[in-house]
């Protein structure tokens, strides 16, 4: 009995260790995307924005962490790396650019019910 113990908690432990390392995390609520007279200002990096990059803020994330984002409405998906801070509206957990923005589909609505995921950063 203590060798299968033993085969048992050598082979579970380290699949335990490693998948605990980084696990992934999501959040579910609405996204919007910027509007174009931020076209040109700094980010909360200190970028310059541009509404053609891959780019989003959320309002913890640490910056240049890549998430990945759902529309759940139709199903698509973009990665995006947060280099901003936002958004400031109720019930927003994230704000794009208006390039991924497009390619979620959400151009016309403004607004879209989106899951992200990410991995949880380390500190």
């Amino acid at each position: 009995m203590k060798q299968y113990l033993t085969a048992t908690t050598l082979i579970c432990l380290p699949l335990l260790l490693f998948s605990s390392c980084s696990p992934r995390l999501s959040e579910k609520g609405i996204a919007s995307y910027y509007a174009d007279k931020f076209k040109g200002r700094k980010t909360a990096n200190g970028e310059t924005f541009r509404q053609y990059k891959m780019t989003a803020a959320h309002k913890t994330l640490p910056f240049g962490t890549k998430v990945r984002v759902k529309n759940l409405r139709n199903g698509r998906t973009v990665k995006v790396r947060i280099n901003d801070r936002g958004p400031f509206v109720k019930g927003r957990i994230i704000d794009l650019s208006k390039k991924a923005a497009r390619r979620l589909g959400m151009i016309n609505d403004g607004i879209s019910e989106v899951e992200i995921r990410y991995k949880k950063p380390v500190r």
